[in-house]
Formats: C-alpha cells, sequence, structure tokens
C-alpha cells in the first residue's frame, strides 16, 4: 500500500468518480490512476469502486470505509509534513486563508499588515470565494482555514470558532429621501428598490427574516457578491444598499450616505473554520489570535482537537 494509491483513491472520489479530472489534478495518466486503484483493491481484497467499463459510476460499501480511512491517512502525513516544519523553521512556510471579499477587503486587510512584519519569512495567501466555496477549500486542504459568515456552520469536517459580531447600514445617495427619515424602519426600507448581497453571502438570511417578520416582500432589484460593487450600483441610483458596517467608509465612501440599521437586523457573527484534527504551525495561532483575540492557542487547540465542555460562543 502507497500514499500516492491512497491519494488517488481520494481524489477520483473528489472529482465525482471521474478518472480523467483526477487525472488531470494530479497531473498524471488515466490508466496509471486506474492501475494502481485496481492494484489497492487486489492488496485488500474488496472492490473500492463499481465499474461499468471502464467508467467508476459509484462507490461500494466497503470503498465507502476505505475512503474514510485513506482521508484520515492522508490528513495526518500532511500533519506530519507540518509538524516536522514546525520544528526545523518555525518562522518560515505558507499560510493560506479562504474567505469572502468582505473579509478580505474590510476585515482582514490590519491583520494582514501585522502578520507580515512579525513573519516576514511566511508566504500568505488569500483565495476568495462564496461561503460554501471558501468552506470546500478548507476542508479539501488548500487553505489552512477558512473566514466566513454564512454557510460555515454546515459543515462537520470543520470546528467553527466565533471571531467577531457585526451588524448593517443602509446606503444611499446624498440626496436619497430616505436618509431624511428621523427613525429607519423596515417598512421604510420596503418601499424603496434594495441592492445587497447574494444568497449566499455576507447575513444574507438576517435581512430576509426581518422584512419576513413584518411580511414585507423586500423588492431586491440587484444581487452582488461584495459590498464594492453593491456601493457602486447605489451611487448610480439603481436603489438603497443594504450592507455590513464595516464596508462603510465616510472617507473612501464621500459619494454615499449611510444609516445605521443595527437595530433593524439580528446580528451576524464571522466565525473562523478550521479542519478537525488539524496540525496548525505557531504563525497560524498567532495569526488567528491577531484576528480574534479570544481565539488563544488553548481555546483553538481544544476546539480543534475536540475537548469536552467548551463553549465556543462570543
Amino acid at each position: 500500500m502507497k500514499i500516492q494509491q491512497l491519494r488517488y483513491l481520494v481524489e477520483v472520489s473528489k472529482q465525482g468518480l471521474n478518472l480523467s479530472a483526477a487525472a488531470e489534478s494530479l497531473h498524471t495518466s488515466q490508466p496509471g490512476i486506474s492501475k494502481q486503484i485496481r492494484l489497492l483493491e487486489d492488496e485488500l481484497g474488496v472492490e473500492i469502486f463499481v465499474r461499468n467499463g471502464k467508467r467508476v459510476v459509484a462507490v461500494t460499501p466497503p470503498g465507502k470505509a476505505v475512503l474514510e480511512i485513506a482521508e484520515r491517512i492522508l490528513h495526518e502525513a500532511e500533519n506530519l509534513k507540518q509538524a516536522a516544519a514546525d520544528y526545523s523553521n518555525q518562522d518560515a512556510g505558507k499560510l493560506t486563508i479562504a474567505t469572502t471579499h468582505t473579509q478580505a477587503r474590510y476585515a482582514l486587510p490590519e491583520v494582514i499588515r501585522r502578520f507580515s512584519q512579525r513573519y516576514p519569512k511566511v508566504k500568505l495567501g488569500l483565495i476568495q470565494g462564496n461561503p460554501v466555496q471558501v468552506c470546500q477549500f478548507a476542508i479539501s486542504g488548500e487553505a489552512d482555514f477558512c473566514i466566513a459568515t454564512e454557510a460555515i456552520a454546515n459543515y462537520e469536517e470543520l470546528v467553527m470558532l466565533p471571531c467577531y459580531a457585526w451588524n448593517r447600514c443602509v446606503v444611499a445617495p446624498p440626496d436619497h429621501p430616505i436618509l431624511k427619515k428621523k427613525t429607519l424602519t423596515i417598512d421604510e426600507i420596503a418601499r424603496h428598490p434594495i441592492i445587497t448581497y447574494d444568497t449566499a453571502f455576507t447575513g444574507r438570511s438576517q435581512i430576509n427574516h426581518a422584512f419576513e417578520s413584518k411580511g414585507l416582500k423586500p423588492n431586491v432589484v440587484l444581487t452582488a457578491i461584495d459590498s464594492d460593487v453593491i456601493k457602486t450600483y447605489v451611487a448610480l441610483g439603481l436603489g438603497i444598499g443594504i450592507l455590513a458596517n464595516m464596508a462603510f467608509d465616510p472617507e473612501q465612501d464621500k459619494n454615499l450616505r449611510a444609516m445605521d440599521a443595527s437595530h433593524l437586523f439580528e446580528s451576524s457573527t464571522t466565525r473562523i473554520g478550521i479542519p478537525r484534527n488539524a496540525y496548525l504551525r505557531g504563525y497560524i495561532y498567532d495569526f488567528i489570535a491577531m484576528f480574534a483575540p479570544q481565539l488563544s492557542r488553548k481555546v483553538v487547540d481544544d476546539a480543534v482537537h475536540r475537548k469536552p465542555k467548551i463553549d465556543y460562543d462570543l
């Protein structure tokens, strides 16, 4: 049994049983993958995949068990590499973070600046996507962890730790009538065309709930995946915008005005998602603590390694 065989096996599963896609992802040949998986099946004495001619069409019951174990072995093999690297060169390496546009644009820059000053030999990478995508990046190992709001709580493979709570504001051009209202209400917002986040993004469920609780249906005329796009179209007069408070800067957004709307919507919590039982380099703990000071190394370790009786709420 070879680690490479397990890697082939897991990649075929990850690519939806598509041998060609797995071969392309691993920069090898399809016949080579097929041969190695056959050799592994012969050694184990079970069929892992159901085949129809040369096509893989399903995973057998014993194959499911083999795949789960193979994923754990590959995960521990990566942990072994990380542990060795941590002891051989503690201040050098790489850190890849999967996150959404709002976090990358507004929440992370100062933390990344401080981290880069402290660890100049660590190569930083940001992978952006929607909340579902960033979770998958962390689960697959393409990122060390993910930072997001919506959807991150839906993955058993990740430990979710709260970083900070935030709410929303309504933005509009300076001459918009909504800015003249002394008290901002859901009813008033519902009277105007709305531009806000895509349904998969940044606390959209709290926005929807606020309108539904009043028996109202918001007139959402445009959705976007990031705050800058929302502000661009609000400035063009297409509607008022609902976006994260952190995404409005009076100095940079001089062509817009903002009204706090935190009294209208439930707050959202941004969380960090870390693969269970992951080995984290020392500088990763430091980055997490810079982003969310309440997440000490002990808190993170206890969570990642499933210590009981821990309250992870803010």
